[in-house]
């Protein structure tokens, strides 16, 4: 498999050398990070500005709330006061009909009658206004809980970018074919090495006549042309579901009709039994045996 790096900067530091054996998780080389350190930074300080701004916004909330209650009360006030005013007019107009109540006296009530109306429209108008308020802050909350989540979404890629100055092994195996070198030019999608995990497994292209007995889980008989006094066993894993010409970037086609029978080769994947206590890469040739029987 290859190793490749994700982000573009410099490489500060090779960490293995060619062909070095590495565990899970190893580190196998580091990419400048300080302007990567810096964006998380700044993407923290966006994440702490949308949280106060909600703390903020919610403080402010809560007094308005303040406000529309103290509003509400003196609405209630008004209300009484006026209640009581429009009996006192009625009262004074009806002894001023009988004459037991002067013409001041009528003209006084009244003016007070229209003093606490002019009082409760007024605190109802502060009510309206004071709620408008409300509404108007609670629209500015929805709004800054969005900005949390797009500063919050920022902060995570921050920090997955960040995480990919480190490359570290996917696996147990060998790091091999390195082309990285301290103090070179990461680039994204560049291969800077390739890596042999310790699993591995034989990749045999058989006859498509030789498929019709075999079946998954058959033992197989392995011999390695590299180590030829040594006997390895295995057992089919898997068939491939087509041939391997037909998976091939470039496909056979018959595109002039004419047409020629050719056996087709057809991928086994066969595994061993137990890990060779050998080296073995990519590429080495090797003859399976399969027991169909």
């Amino acid at each position: 498999m290859t190793i490749g790096a994700q982000i573009a900067g410099c490489i500060t530091e090779l960490a293995v050398s060619d062909n070095q054996h590495v565990q899970a998780g190893d580190v196998l080389l580091r990419i400048d990070d300080s302007d990567y350190q810096a964006n998380l930074k700044q993407a923290d300080a966006g994440v702490a500005a949308a949280e106060a701004e909600i703390v903020n916004v919610t403080a402010q909330i809560e007094a308005q709330n303040a406000k529309v209650n103290a509003a509400q009360r003196q609405v209630a006030q008004a209300k009484a006061a006026l209640d009581f005013a429009k009996a006192e007019d009625q009262r004074n107009r009806e002894l001023l009909a009988k004459g037991t109540a002067t013409q001041q006296q009528a003209q006084q009530a009244a003016s007070t009658l229209r003093q606490d109306q002019a009082a409760l429209d007024s605190a109802e108008a502060n009510v309206a206004s004071a709620k408008s308020q409300v509404s108007v802050l609670q629209a500015q909350t929805r709004s800054a809980e969005a900005q949390l989540e797009q500063a919050k979404a920022s902060q995570e890629q921050a920090r997955t970018t960040l995480s990919r100055t480190t490359i570290t092994a996917p696996a147990a195996g060998r790091a091999t074919s390195i082309s990285a070198a301290d103090g070179t030019y990461a680039q994204p999608g560049q291969v800077l090495m390739m890596f042999v995990p310790d699993e591995v497994w034989v990749r045999a292209n058989f006859k498509e006549t030789q498929l019709d007995l075999m079946r998954q889980g058959q033992p197989v008989d392995i011999d390695i042309d590299a180590y030829p006094n040594k006997s390895f066993h295995g057992r089919v894993d898997s068939i491939q579901a087509g041939s391997g010409t037909a998976f091939s970037l470039l496909p056979a086609e018959n595109a002039t009709g004419n047409y020629v029978k050719v056996v087709q080769r057809v991928p086994v994947k066969i595994v061993f039994d137990k890990p060779p206590d050998v080296l073995l890469g990519p590429g080495l040739s090797v003859v399976p045996t399969v027991k169909v029987q």
